[in-house]
This record gives structure tokens, C-alpha cells and sequence, in this order.
């Protein structure tokens, strides 16, 4: 039996959309013959106590590693912890390198390693990794670094650029999700054909329309009030990839319309919202924390829409994967990003989002006032189950996961 190792920084039971992603992949791989083992850290970024219950680690070497079962699957966390402090995270980044090469190497009969992006630096180490083992390498783009950090020059930019050049052209192999990454970094290739797009994809059968009734049975109404109101919804990471003034700004401009907006999570831009919140009397507007994975059906069923507003200048660098369980669920979304980003060039066709391009702060937050006042609960509805035929016919956890398993063989074979 082959095995796979996948080396990335985020896997069960941390409670975010890449640990889901590469959770699937996994299984996907053991149900086609694979035995796969798991290098990764121990939860930090969304730490859901049910699902760390479920899955239970222990200490394999005391201090250094710890060791759970997913699936069957052998799975070793290197401690890590989510720091305030910069210098912290810092340290805790190299110290997680450090021991997971170490523990990587003794890990032994392994055929070929996959990882995701971010960091870069996973890939780097995976290419001595695999020359030490002689074993394949595939990197999987879900962003593309160092374009992200927007860094103008320097020693250090140039140090990442040399980094990703031996990355694309060392690994046996590189994927990434669309496109638009494809065409942006494909001439950084010797050889092109190492590159090739696999997309993200989403579970339908966990993420699917619930009906009215199983909505209100399942959430709390005093945090999900059951009214006629339009409800705009926001669920994941509220951080600095997401532009938050327009969203205060929209609220305080449509403070008169039957219109609500749920955000959902946590980040380093929550403050901020909160602050909003007070300072604009936006009752309106609801900040609530992380709510279990089971739930989100639920909640994304009881929004009439989703919306994403995305950082200009940083929009071009990144897909957010929750694009995928909003159309799953059978929801149309309201996008503010830049023309030519990937989210844009993904949507623009399918019929199931309001697509904002403009770059003027004011007549964005205009034209998304104008489209609330006008669009109705059954347009909404239709725009929700156009995104939700795309969905069905391409993006499937089956469909999408035997990508990367035909890869896999192909290069094993």
C-alpha cells in the first residue's frame, strides 16, 4: 500500500475551511487505497471543544508531539498556540518547522507529500524532505505568496521570491484553484505542465438548503430572530482580508429597510466592528461568535443572502472557499470585489451573486443601498438555486477530491 503524508499547518480537529478541505482530501485518498499519515499542529486558529472531544490526543513525545486518530488515520500535532504577541507567533512558527521536519523525517515509506499554502515555507521544507526520502511533492496554491504581503522590495521579498521559484519548480507537481492564480503565476514555471487547476470544493451533503421549520428547531432565537426581515449574512474569519467600513456604512444607510446583517466569528477586526456597532447605534447589525460546523446549514438557510467584501489591492491573491457552501446551501451572495479578482471572474457568469466592482467608497455603498431596496425575497431565491445547479455539476467533494487523487496516481504510477 502507498502512503501519503500530508504536511500542512491546519488539519482536524481545528475548526477552519482548509482543515475541512484537507480533512476530505484525506479520506478521499484512504478510500482509494492510500494510507495516509497527518503532520500538522495541534488546534489554534478555531479551537471547537466538541470536535476536539471527538477526536482525543495524546502525548506521543512529551512537549514536542502529540498524536490522535481521524478516520483511522494517524494524525501528529506539533503544539501550537493562536499569540497575541508577534514575537510569539513568531517563534511558534519556527518552532513548529523545526520539530515538524524532524518528526517528518521518521516517518518512514512514505511515496509522496502533500501540502497546502499558506506558508510557503511548508513547501520549501517539503522539498528536502522529499530528496531525503526520495519520495514525490505536491504543493497545493490557495494563495499565492508572497503577492499577499504586498511588499514593495527588500532582502526579505527577495528571499521569498527566490523561495517560490524553487517551490513551483521543485515540487513533482503544483494545484491551485482557478484560473486567474493559474495565468498569474504559471510563467514563474520552467515547466508549465507541473502546474494544473483543481478547485475547492464543498461537502453537500453536510452544507445543503434546510427547510424553514428544521431552520427555527435548530437556532437560538434569541440570536436568530424569526421575522420577514431581509437577512445579510457573514460567517468565518473577520480579519484584515475583508473590508468592514462598507459594511457599517451600508448598515447605517439602511437603517430604515426591513434588512438585517448577521456576522458571524472572530478576528482581528472584530473590535472594530463592535465599535461600529456602538458608536452608530446599528441595532441591526448582530455580531455573533463562532457557531458549531453542524450549525452553519442552518444559519446560511435562515440568511436570504451572504455577502464577502473584499480588501482592495489584496482581493487579487485569494479565494474565499465559503463561496462554495453559500451556493451549496442554495444562497446568493452580495460580492464586493475588484474587476478581475478570482472571486469576481468566478461568479460573474453563474447568475447567483450581485457582483460590485466600483472603486469609489461612496457609489459602492450606493449601488449596494439601491439593490436592497429593490430586489425581492423570490429573486434572491432564483439567484440561490442557480448557484446551487453550478455547484452540483462542478465543485462536488467527489467530483473535486478525485482530482486529486488521479493526480496522485498518475505521478505514482
Amino acid at each position: 500500500m502507498k502512503r501519503v503524508l500530508i504536511h500542512t499547518l491546519i488539519f482536524s480537529p481545528d475548526g477552519v475551511s482548509t482543515a475541512y478541505l484537507y480533512n476530505d482530501i484525506a479520506k478521499r485518498l484512504q478510500e482509494r487505497g492510500y494510507e495516509v499519515v497527518v503532520l500538522t499542529t495541534t488546534p489554534h486558529f478555531n479551537i471547537v471543544p466538541e470536535q476536539v472531544a471527538q477526536q482525543p490526543m495524546k502525548w506521543k513525545v512529551w512537549g514536542f508531539c502529540k498524536k490522535s486518530k481521524f478516520n483511522g488515520m494517524t494524525v501528529l500535532h506539533v503544539p501550537q498556540k493562536k499569540f497575541k504577541s508577534t514575537l510569539l507567533r513568531l517563534i511558534g512558527f519556527v518552532y513548529w518547522h523545526i520539530v515538524s521536519f524532524v518528526i517528518g523525517l521518521s516517518i518512514k515509506h512514505v511515496n509522496l507529500i502533500l501540502s497546502p499554502s499558506p506558508p510557503l515555507t511548508v513547501g520549501f521544507m517539503n522539498l528536502g524532505l522529499a530528496k531525503l526520502k526520495g519520495c514525490k511533492v505536491i504543493y497545493n496554491v490557495q494563495e499565492i505568496y508572497p503577492d499577499i504581503l504586498k511588499m514593495k522590495g527588500g532582502v526579505v521579498l527577495k528571499f521569498l521570491k527566490w523561495m517560490e521559484h524553487k517551490v513551483y519548480n521543485g515540487s513533482d507537481a503544483v494545484t491551485t484553484i482557478d484560473k486567474v492564480f493559474h495565468d498569474t503565476i504559471v510563467d514563474r514555471f520552467e515547466d508549465k505542465s507541473k502546474l494544473h487547476i483543481i478547485p475547492n470544493f464543498v461537502d453537500t451533503g453536510l452544507y445543503r438548503a434546510l427547510s424553514r421549520s428544521q431552520v427555527n428547531s435548530l437556532l437560538d432565537p434569541a440570536l436568530f430572530p424569526q421575522n420577514d426581515s431581509i437577512k445579510l449574512l457573514y460567517a468565518g474569519n473577520i480579519g484584515h482580508m475583508q473590508s468592514w467600513e462598507p459594511l457599517v456604512v451600508l448598515a447605517d444607510k439602511t437603517r430604515d429597510l426591513n434588512v438585517e446583517y448577521f456576522v458571524i466569528g472572530e478576528g482581528a477586526q472584530r473590535g472594530y466592528v463592535e465599535d461600529e456597532i456602538k458608536n452608530r447605534g446599528l441595532e441591526k447589525l448582530h455580531l455573533l461568535p463562532y457557531q458549531p460546523r453542524d450549525l452553519m446549514p442552518a444559519i446560511l438557510s435562515y440568511s436570504d443572502a451572504s455577502f464577502i467584501f473584499m480588501v482592495s489591492g489584496r482581493d487579487g491573491d485569494g479565494f474565499p472557499s465559503k463561496v462554495y457552501t453559500i451556493m451549496a446551501c442554495e444562497r446568493p451572495m452580495l460580492i464586493m470585489s475588484g474587476e478581475n479578482t478570482p472571486i469576481i471572474n468566478f461568479l460573474k457568469d453563474k447568475n447567483c451573486a450581485k457582483l460590485i466592482t466600483e472603486k469609489d467608497f461612496d457609489k459602492k455603498v450606493d449601488m449596494m443601498v439601491e439593490w436592497l431596496m429593490s430586489v425581492t425575497k423570490e429573486e434572491l431565491a432564483q439567484m440561490g438555486k442557480n448557484g446551487l445547479a453550478e455547484i452540483q455539476a462542478k465543485y462536488t467533494k467527489e467530483k473535486v477530491t478525485d482530482m486529486y487523487c488521479d493526480l496522485i496516481d498518475k505521478l505514482l504510477s
